[in-house]
């Protein structure tokens, strides 16, 4: 290991300890990533802890909404869908919170959309959590720009589609921050083990997987010297990704926020 990445890893873990794991995961959840054809598709955005399907945070009015649509050589269009939002509650298996819904026409090509919240107080930890979020849909597998960042302050950049991923594949991505890569970055992993039930706005109670012993329930790997990461995918479904923290420096209302990158895939079997 070179004295950068030793460097990074050691500033990483640091980071780690100061930041508690809370496997809080910013959701932009719709029930599928690669459609065959167009059409009006449905959004919800929660805020939750999708593998247990517990406690549900209230989220405030997001500060930007929007989806980036790029279709082979044109250049991308960005359009604002935050006007479009309308409040729901999501229920969890454990309580009720505020959450966020629209649909959107798709068409041909990449639609990247793209979350920035309202900073949230996480009055456990003592900080803002404010979690950049970013889910990718594809329409008739026509090619677009999945792999070039959209500018968000904080963002994770897919280096492998997230929408073609088998079982058993590997996804990897790079973490920025305004735009630049972040060496050993610390990288949350979790599974959407229940499924969203779109029409009663919550999560099924039966869970998909049961997970051995509490630290499979939220995995954590580090980023290279490069802010790249890879994960290989065990199991079909909905994968979400955080990189924490990777603003240090950042605050909210005079308080320490936790300034995040999401980014979700979702794998198919074969």
């Amino acid at each position: 290991m070179n004295k950068l990445l030793a460097a990074a890893f050691t500033g990483a873990m640091v980071l780690g300890s100061a930041v508690a794991a809370s496997a809080h995961f910013q959701m932009i959840y719709t029930p599928e990533m690669a459609l065959d054809k167009g059409g009006k598709i449905p959004l919800k955005l929660v805020f939750t802890h999708p593998f247990e399907a517990g406690h549900t945070m209230d989220m405030g009015t997001p500060e930007q909404f929007f989806v980036v649509r790029s279709r082979g050589e044109n250049a991308p269009k960005k359009t604002d869908l935050l006007k479009t939002l309308k409040p729901i509650t999501w229920t969890s298996l454990t309580n009720s919170g505020k959450a966020w819904e629209t649909t959107y026409q798709a068409r041909g090509g990449d639609h990247a959309f793209c979350l920035i919240p309202e900073p949230y107080w996480e009055e456990g930890d003592g900080f803002y959590i404010k979690q950049n979020t970013k889910v990718i849909v594809n329409v008739g597998g026509e090619p677009g720009a999945w792999h070039e960042p959209v500018g968000l302050p904080t963002e994770i950049v897919p280096l492998a589609k997230p929408y073609d991923r088998w079982t058993g594949n590997v996804f990897q991505g790079q973490v920025l921050v305004n735009g630049k890569p972040v060496p050993g970055a610390e990288v949350e992993i979790e599974y959407l083990n229940h499924k969203p039930l779109l029409d009663k706005n919550g999560f099924a109670k039966e869970a998909a997987a049961e997970a051995p012993q509490d630290s499979f329930v939220l995995q954590t790997i580090f980023a290279d010297e490069n802010g790249v990461f890879t994960f290989g995918i065990p199991k079909a479904g909905w994968w979400g990704f955080a990189a924490l923290d990777l603003d240090p420096e950042y605050t909210y209302k005079g308080k320490k926020c936790s300034r995040d990158a999401v980014v979700w895939l979702q794998a198919k079997d074969m």
